[in-house]
């Protein structure tokens, strides 16, 4: 019996390396994310560009720059979100990276599953953050109404970004 439980728990530890395709596949969509955000960001500096030295004058230039920027913004985010669960899951379930321990940044050491729990959800409420302005610069408002509602919700996003971080420093 011991030869069998042997063996099974063996096959049972190493099945642990099947977490390298979440690893691997997390970060090839990081470095796929990090490279569309770059050329959304590259199609401003163009327009800019064509702007500055070919005087041409988009329609609703302000906004379609701003609403460009924060999407970029938005995806570098997500990106950041797939690379911290990639090296966490690489560190907790395969092992330490060497590099990253002889580092003076601790940012991405990732001791605990809850600790990569809390790194990526800090991070997933900033993508909200980030995704409900760009949101809000498509939105029209016809009445003071619709600004109270506005106001009401940057109020309520500022005081969960400070209770995140209050909760966070203990």
């Amino acid at each position: 019996m011991n030869l069998i439980e042997s063996i099974f728990e063996g096959a049972l530890w190493k099945s642990r390396f099947f977490t390298l395709f979440a690893v691997i596949f997390s970060l090839m969509g990081s470095i796929v994310l990090f490279l569309v955000a770059s050329m959304d960001i590259w199609q401003v500096v163009l327009l800019m560009r064509d702007m500055i030295f070919f005087h041409v004058h988009p329609a609703n230039l302000h906004e379609n720059v701003v609403a460009s920027i924060i999407g970029a913004i938005d995806l570098y985010l997500i990106a950041v979100v797939l690379l911290i669960f990639s090296l966490g899951i690489y560190e907790l379930f395969i092992s330490k990276i060497d590099e990253a321990e002889k580092s003076s940044s601790n940012i991405l050491q990732i001791h605990s599953l809850d600790q990569l729990k809390d790194k990526i959800a800090k991070v997933i409420i900033m993508v909200l953050v980030v995704s409900f302005f760009q949101k809000v610069l498509h939105t029209p408002y016809t009445g003071a109404l619709e600004m109270l509602y506005f106001s009401g919700s940057i109020l309520l996003l500022a005081l969960a970004l400070y209770f995140l971080n209050k909760g966070g420093n203990h």
